[in-house]
């Protein structure tokens, strides 16, 4: 969940909402991690197994971690602090997986995975922002919107219908969460609005089936959180896209200082990092017959070892089903088969001056945009988006002084995001700067869109894009062809099916963790990854007695 989130439990919800129970449950007894340095000193007694399986104490079980991003790293970091010893696998020739920066023509660095902190209390990322002096931003929320006509509405009209928009979002999980078990599963957020939109604005107020149909074209920005469209949306689970609370930070200053903190330790402390190290085949403890997990890679490479932890995105895990021995149990393939993946796409254009914060009263308009900006189903662009695709923006010219430029980030998911990627990849040969006929083709596709912006004049040297980047999730089979976890229409056991790949498989040694197997309220988040990463490692040192004791998360 990248673009911006938002939780709306009250507190009398939190008590009975699934998502805070689990929260509960499965951080309790997790080892706080905010300060690396300090870890080991809040380690705790360690306990006894008494597992027939655990190890000598003279012998270091040796633990297997496929990938390098968020889960990977926290979970060996935790490992290597009792005592384990760590082979981390990763296919990539870097760390950080699906958290990584790449510079802009203009020089600024900027991320091309995660960019947003969902929630800021009792949050491990946001600490460790805090720590290592992240610089973030906060908008107050509020959005300039236009119309399909290209107009924007009024300040307080778009206030107004954001406000409804969001008011059915909460009611919606709150909706979803008290009645799931009777929701059918073929209902979809989308459908839930347009009930909704009705009891909001009547029939007897003026225009409202011109109003009507504006809150449901906000609907679709749903889609840039969950990076699917959102008549795909699940209601019947609905209630697992509900976040931390506390304000959603956009990581201005990049997510690279958190992920060198967190990456650290694990360099530092021992770990063997075999980088462009690509695994085809998993061997689990029955099949190998000696108590161990072996793994082969693309070089014929094998490798052996106590225990392994699959960090690899859900989308891999989707596309390499064939690759376990023996195969997966049937529940835990059936959970990674039904959650859905979504495709949510950025696109960075950049421009030698930031023209959108300047007041142009020559336009009969003193207006600015800072923050959000919203171009709601365009009819006024059919010769490059003839499916009238809402579009969605930040603008990176407001955040804080010190890091911020002249710079437009366009969210884009489902059809769209498969129509600009595929586009671009053809012009570009797939590398993300790209070539002159790429960048034509997106400030031609972007133009409609940023040429309202106030201030805007297409004879200005200053309005003339100068530069972009562009993601291409989908067309990345590391990263599983998408970008993170959802909840779409046809899913009948959402939770079971999170709780089965949290659980994974360790009969046969095989471990799993990622934004997909994380506690309900951080799935599909960075805060989720690295949460989850934590939880296993707990869970496998718990195995050989090396468990921390009586140590509770802080972050709970």
């Amino acid at each position: 969940m990248d673009a911006y989130s938002m939780s709306v439990a009250s507190a009398s919800h939190k008590s009975t909402s699934r998502i805070y129970q689990d929260l509960k449950s499965s951080r309790l007894h997790t080892v706080s991690s905010f300060s690396f340095d300090k870890l080991s000193s809040r380690l705790g007694i360690m306990t006894t197994s008494s597992k027939s399986g655990t190890m000598e104490s003279s012998k270091k079980p040796h633990v297997g971690i496929v990938g390098a991003g968020m889960a990977g790293l926290r979970s060996a970091g935790y490992l290597l602090e009792l005592g384990f010893q760590v082979t981390i696998l990763e296919a990539r020739d870097r760390l950080g997986g699906r958290i990584y920066q790449e510079k802009l023509p203009n020089g600024h660095f900027v991320d091309m995975g995660a960019n947003w902190i969902h929630g800021t209390k009792e949050n491990s990322i946001f600490q460790l922002a805090k720590e290592t002096g992240t610089i973030t931003t906060n908008w107050d929320g509020d959005a300039a919107v236009f119309d399909e006509h290209g107009q924007m509405l009024p300040t307080k009209d778009g206030e107004r219908f954001s406000t409804i928009m969001w008011n059915i979002i909460a009611e919606a999980f709150q909706y979803s969460d008290k009645h799931s078990a009777e929701i059918d599963a073929s209902r979809s957020l989308l459908d839930f609005f347009k009930e909704k939109v009705v009891e909001q604005i009547p029939e007897t107020e003026e225009d409202y089936a011109r109003k009507r149909d504006i809150v449901l074209q906000m609907a679709e920005l749903w889609g840039a959180f969950v990076g699917s469209p959102v008549e795909k949306q699940s209601l019947k689970f609905f209630w697992l896209e509900e976040c931390l609370d506390g304000e959603n930070l956009f990581c201005s200053g990049t997510y690279r200082k958190i992920m060198e903190q967190i990456a650290a330790p694990v360099v530092d402390g021992g770990a063997d990092i075999k980088l462009q190290t690509r695994v085809t085949e998993i061997f689990g403890k029955s099949h190998t017959g000696s108590n161990t997990v072996k793994v082969k890679t693309t070089n014929n490479q094998i490798y052996e070892f106590d225990e392994l932890i699959l960090t690899t995105p859900l989308g891999w895990l989707k596309q390499n089903l064939h690759a376990f021995h023996p195969p997966l149990p049937p529940r835990l393939t059936s959970a990674i088969q039904s959650i859905g993946y979504g495709c949510l796409e950025k696109v960075y254009i950049s421009f030698p001056k930031a023209f959108w914060l300047e007041h142009d009263s020559s336009q009969g308009d003193d207006r600015t945009v800072r923050g959000f900006c919203q171009w709601l189903s365009p009819s006024y662009a059919p010769s490059t988006n003839p499916s009238r695709w809402t579009n969605e923006i930040v603008e990176l010219g407001s955040i804080d002084p010190s890091v911020a430029h002249p710079t437009l980030l366009f969210y884009i998911y489902g059809a769209e995001s498969e129509y600009v990627t595929s586009k671009v990849r053809s012009l570009s040969s797939g590398t993300s700067k790209g070539s002159t006929e790429a960048a034509q083709f997106l400030y031609e596709f972007f133009r409609p869109y940023y040429s309202l912006l106030p201030s805007y004049s297409p004879s200005s040297p200053d309005c003339h894009p100068s530069g972009y980047l562009a993601t291409d999730w989908l067309h990345d089979d590391l990263a599983g062809n998408g970008s993170y976890c959802n909840f779409q229409v046809g899913l009948k056991e959402g939770d079971k099916d999170i709780l089965a790949m949290r659980h994974g498989n360790p009969e046969e040694g095989v471990w799993m963790a990622g934004e997909h197997t994380a506690t309900f309220v951080a799935l599909g988040t960075v805060t989720g990854a690295y949460w989850s990463g934590e939880d296993v490692a707990r869970r496998v040192a718990e195995g050989y007695g090396r468990a921390v004791g009586g140590v509770k998360e802080s972050a709970v």
